[in-house]
């Protein structure tokens, strides 16, 4: 599934997610979706979440 589009992403899946501060190297955090943050329907980098346990960060994989 992509996480580039909000309709595939739902409070409570498990996701990978990259923190503003990793985007250079691209190291993942995994994690489940507590809120979505993003309200457009698409994001080109990214549907940008909070996790449940308090990370922010932008959907690269959801599992």
């Amino acid at each position: 599934m992509n996480g580039t589009v909000r309709d595939n992403v739902k409070k409570g899946i498990k996701v990978k997610v990259v923190q503003k501060q990793d985007q250079k190297t691209g190291k993942l955090t995994e994690g489940i979706v507590k809120d979505i943050l993003t309200n457009s329907r698409k994001h080109h980098h990214g549907i940008k979440v909070r996790l449940e346990s308090g990370i922010v960060g932008r959907i690269k994989e959801i599992l």
